[in-house]
């Protein structure tokens, strides 16, 4: 049963705020939000009646993972129903001999009702201890409840990390072929233009040997020119000096002669 002043509307705005913090409504949580009031058996019962658990998410986890939290559900259930049987056969053992002695208490003096008293505290008592039990074992079932959820939202977290982590590297893989195929584009343009300079550079030196064939060929020719032209010189100085020479003797003749002219002008006269 739930303690004073506990019900679903209390359960309900705790839960709300708790939602708008940004944290997990479990049933500690919530109880700890009502001021550590109420059982967490009614706590959780009214989270049940709140937010009904779902199994259908089950079926995102991998199959491993789902056949060991299937496997752990049975065994905690089973686990917890084998508690309960127990308890309850030890109840029902107990409520049977208390039965019995309180039977033969009745028929007794008056001292015997103390411990017919006695025996009605001790099964009062036996079903507190029942009812306990019953509220842990609840409560075990709700904290494995919660805890498979968790597990189940960190499963599909990690799983939504490893999906975009392996896009990140589908992607990087994808950059890198395509930088690999421009590079190797540009490995064969570079091959080709490289073959295609040696070819030019080839050509080049085949020019470059002809020029300088005929660059000796002209200077053999020039050579012999400049032989030739030096030869030209010296026979040229040489009639320039005969003409020098020969204007000489000729303006010598020429005053000669004018002197002969005047002479012979003189006579006559």
């Amino acid at each position: 049963m739930a303690r004073t002043g506990i019900d679903k509307a209390a359960v309900q705005r705790a839960r709300q705020l708790l939602i708008a913090r940004g944290e997990h409504p479990s049933i500690d949580a919530v109880r700890i939000e009502l001021g550590n009031t109420g059982s967490k058996t009614t706590i959780h019962r009214y989270l049940k009646e709140l937010e009904p658990v779902s199994l259908s998410g089950m079926a995102s986890l991998s199959e491993p993972l789902g056949k060991l939290v299937e496997q752990l559900a049975a065994q905690l259930q089973e686990e917890g129903q084998a508690r309960i049987d127990a308890a309850q056969a030890e109840l029902d053992n107990q409520r049977r001999e208390l039965a019995s002695q309180l039977q033969l208490a009745r028929q007794a003096l008056g001292e015997l009702q103390v411990r017919l008293t006695d025996k009605e505290q001790q099964v009062h008592s036996l079903e507190a201890k029942h009812r306990q039990a019953h509220e842990d074992i609840e409560h075990l079932r709700a904290s494995n409840r919660e805890q498979r959820e968790q597990d189940q939202r960190r499963h599909e977290t990690q799983v939504r990390q490893l999906q975009g982590q392996l896009q990140t590297v589908q992607l990087g893989m994808t950059a890198r072929q395509e930088e690999l195929t421009r590079l190797h584009r540009d490995n064969e343009r570079l091959q080709a233009e490289q073959r295609q300079a040696q070819s030019e550079r080839k050509v080049m030196s085949e020019q470059l040997e002809q020029r300088d064939a005929q660059v000796q060929g002209l200077r053999a020719i020039l050579a012999q020119a400049q032989g030739a032209s030096e030869e030209m010189r010296r026979q040229l100085d040489a009639q320039t000096l005969r003409l020098e020479a020969e204007r000489e003797i000729s303006a010598e003749q020429g005053r000669q002669l004018v002197g002969l002219a005047a002479e012979l002008a003189n006579q006559r006269a």
